[in-house]
């Protein structure tokens, strides 16, 4: 779909009430996110989501790197006998696993997995380069794609392949191992809540719910706009067990043979899916100024002929001023209207509209109009880059705050079976429940309402279990994506 050639490119998109995973996908292929591609379950990520995954990509690479990790890369394939080794945690992943079979029209002697993970692959060659306590921590972070043979998908939230960063960290002891984990979900929920705006509930998955072969799993949980939970992002302690899988072992200070203890953590492409549900409304994306591809743009109003080289001259000034202030675009397409242009940024998700009139010429002015909550102001051109800077910011916090009361809004406390039943059948979003512990309970729940443990969050307080009374911990349910 070319904007030059296609005057419709502002399609009418379905209302969130009326049908939410069919507006969500409505705004992914006409805000040019990205589009179905020949290969089932695959989509082609557009410039313009392209944009917005780098942005994220780039905060996020910052604060890996600013806790002392380094960025590294793993081949794509892993030999079926790789793989393997590591029957536990692969279990999980058999169905999906995609395999490699022939090359050309040679039959190869060991099949290959295209990676739905890495353990296998970087496991084996911590193996080979580990063999004293001084060469520990290793902290190696991968921004990659893995491929998941997906029976139902959607773009960015669940596809058959997709983009992600994984760390892989090895160390010493146990405690030098559980600190990284719980770190990285930290530098996890500053990402999240203050360069994507969502807010999240941190804490442990239960252990049926945590990453096959680890020791401890713990999540980042989002409510999305339509009251379902959305996994965010995990960090694992895996303990021992890949280790000793792959004989990851180590020459310690007391001289003696000991095996490694790792984690691992990741988040995906998923994101720009949570980015969309949480802060999109029925006129389409609004995007967090921080990643935004576009933090601004520049709308000339051409108006009386006469006046059109003195607007010209004007946008350009007002172009000086935004270089150093933020990312913009000057939309001075001739063949689309001023509506029609603001209908398409405003589908987009741009933060801030900047309109130059014939007026606003007159009186050395700009008019600035704010996506989120669609208010106009006339600033004078001397002060548009402090004021720009000043909304910017203004948004963003306003994104986190909204998204943030309309989670602890849907955020429900419940004392009984009967309470957790009903406030996920008519009410959704979040329920605080105790639990006693057991999977059986945690599964007798699912079952009866298809709501899931999210986590177990730290702060506790412990009561009666909603399904068998028994004493245990306060947990977080919801249904989920």
């Amino acid at each position: 779909m070319e904007e030059n050639n296609n005057n419709n490119f502002v399609e009418a998109i379905t209302d969130k009430s009326v049908d939410f995973k069919r507006w969500y996908t409505d705004v992914i292929i006409a805000a040019q996110l990205a589009d179905y591609s020949p290969i089932k379950g695959c989509m082609v990520i557009r410039p313009y989501g392209c944009s917005l995954w780098e942005n994220m990509k780039r905060f996020l690479d910052k604060k890996i790197k600013d806790t002392g990790h380094e960025n590294a890369y793993f081949p794509l394939f892993v030999p079926e006998s790789l793989l393997a080794k590591e029957a536990e945690h692969i279990k999980g992943f058999a169905p999906e696993v995609a395999w490699v079979t022939h090359a050309g029209q040679e039959k190869l002697e060991e099949r290959l997995a295209i990676r739905p993970t890495s353990e296998a692959i970087i496991g084996s060659m911590y193996a080979k380069w580990i063999d004293s306590w001084r060469d520990l921590p290793i902290l190696i972070n991968q921004w990659a794609n893995v491929v998941r043979w997906e029976k139902v998908t959607r773009p960015f939230l669940r596809t058959t392949e997709f983009l992600w960063q994984e760390g892989h960290t090895v160390h010493r002891t146990e405690e030098e191992a559980e600190e990284e984990t719980l770190k990285m979900l930290e530098v996890y929920k500053d990402f999240m809540e203050n360069d994507l705006a969502i807010p999240v509930y941190i804490g442990r998955k239960t252990e049926r719910e945590k990453f096959a072969g680890a020791l401890r799993t713990y999540s980042l949980e989002a409510l999305m706009s339509d009251g379902k939970a959305l996994q965010a992002g995990t960090s694992h302690n895996l303990g021992q067990y890949f280790a000793k899988v792959f004989n990851i072992t180590f020459q310690d200070m007391d001289g003696e043979r000991k095996f490694a203890w790792q984690t691992s953590w990741g988040v995906s492409t998923r994101l720009i899916g949570a980015l969309i549900m949480v802060h999109g409304d029925d006129s389409g994306l609004i995007m967090p100024p921080k990643v935004a591809p576009i933090q601004a743009v520049v709308l000339p109003i051409w108006g009386n002929k006469t006046l059109e080289g003195a607007v010209e001259a004007k946008v350009k000034e007002v172009g000086e001023i935004l270089a150093d202030v933020c990312r913009f675009k000057v939309d001075d397409r001739r063949e689309h209207t001023v509506g029609w242009k603001f209908n398409e940024w405003e589908l987009r998700g741009v933060p801030l509209r900047i309109e130059v009139g014939p007026r606003d010429i007159e009186k050395n002015q700009v008019v600035l109009v704010r996506r989120d909550v669609r208010k106009k102001e006339f600033v004078p051109i001397e002060k548009l880059k402090d004021k720009v800077t000043e909304l910017l910011n203004e948004i963003q916090k306003n994104l986190f705050e909204k998204a943030r009361k309309f989670r602890d809004n849907n955020t429900r406390e419940a004392t009984n079976f009967e309470e957790l039943s009903s406030m996920v059948e008519s009410k959704q979003g979040f329920i605080k429940a105790c639990w006693c512990g057991s999977e059986d309970c945690e599964m007798k729940i699912k079952e009866k309402t298809m709501a899931t443990i999210r986590c177990i969050p730290f702060e506790q307080k412990n009561g009666k279990c909603v399904m068998c009374g028994k004493n245990g911990p306060m947990v977080y349910f919801a249904k989920s994506y």
